[in-house]
């Protein structure tokens, strides 16, 4: 009795460890998210800084990211470059790039100082050969804004950003606002903070647009705002390049995990940035950034601290404006 006891005991005790490991191998899972943007998204490598992040916040995710970058474009851009193809290659037709090969052979042929258009014809000829293989449907698509969302009633980016965001959630597809803020990043250090009047302002449009589309918002006009008030002595861009510099690029990815997961990024472990460009010229240093400082920056715990408390009351200070 007592060995068949014991018996029973072990089978009942190995199939419970089983049914735990399948639960843990449940929670296993992935997300695919697409980053449709310019030089904004591709420095520093945002989208792998990004995707660091969640695995590390994010217990059991594969974080598989995909950038479409066209240096200095907009939203409307995107789309007379096919991006929307990208959007939709779930349910993209042979028919549907071929026309779009076509339109943009087309511009190459009409405009010969069109540097995107072979850029993205290039992208497409890739594409249609393997439209078949490449039926992945994208969980979260992110649309990063430019100088796009601050001139015009309504701008280029509010009648660009619902275009995608159709074709997005015709899939199924979760859709991010990544607001950019490149007119109001400091490159020095500041001693008194920004007027936050234009800051809100820009802020509730962004906010009537996601509303619009049902979409998350990654609110870097007024995360940066948060950071020039609480931390003046960090600065947010280059002084020798216009792009936002590590310590922006930090605050944006943290700020974009918070829309993405709708939780707070303190205490993710993520401690360095490092960027994509060098110095350039007679100083030619591949170890050192446009300022001549190190292209990589590793920040201080009360740095990392500060930074991922306030990308966090940043966000949650937006959804008041919702």
């Amino acid at each position: 009795m007592t060995r068949l006891f014991s018996r029973i005991s072990f089978i009942a005790f190995a199939l419970v460890s089983l049914s735990m490991a399948a639960g843990a191998e449940g929670e296993k899972r992935s997300l695919n998210v697409l980053f449709i943007g310019n030089s904004f998204t591709a420095r520093h490598n945002l989208s792998t800084v990004v995707k660091a992040m969640a695995e590390a916040g994010q217990p059991g995710l594969t974080f598989n990211r995909t950038d479409v970058i066209y240096g200095g474009r907009t939203l409307k851009d995107h789309w007379r470059l096919g991006t929307q193809n990208i959007v939709k290659q779930a349910t993209l037709t042979e028919a549907e790039e071929k026309a779009t090969i076509a339109a943009l052979e087309k511009a190459a042929a009409d405009d010969p100082k069109d540097k995107y258009a072979p850029s993205a014809l290039a992208r497409h000829r890739v594409l249609l050969p393997k439209i078949e293989s490449s039926r992945q449907r994208w969980d979260v698509v992110v649309l990063q804004s430019y100088r796009d969302d601050i001139e015009g009633d309504p701008t280029l980016y509010a009648e660009y950003a619902p275009k995608f965001a159709e074709l997005a959630k015709a899939q199924g597809a979760r859709v991010i606002l990544y607001e950019t803020t490149p007119l109001t990043q400091n490159d020095k250090p500041l001693t008194a903070a920004p007027d936050s009047a234009p800051i809100l302002a820009k802020e509730r449009a962004i906010a009537a647009l996601a509303k619009k589309i049902d979409a998350g918002v990654a609110p870097m006009a007024l995360v940066a705002h948060r950071c020039q008030t609480q931390r003046p002595d960090l600065t947010l861009r280059f002084v020798n390049d216009a792009h936002l510099n590590q310590t922006m690029a930090y605050l944006t990815a943290c700020t974009l995990y918070a829309a993405l997961f709708e939780k707070s990024p303190v205490g993710l472990p993520i401690d360095a940035v490092t960027d994509i460009r060098h110095l350039e010229g007679e100083r030619n240093d591949k170890t050192k950034d446009r300022d001549g400082n190190p292209i990589t920056r590793q920040f201080s715990d009360q740095d990392r601290a500060d930074l991922q408390r306030i990308a966090w009351e940043g966000w949650s200070e937006f959804q008041t404006l919702r």
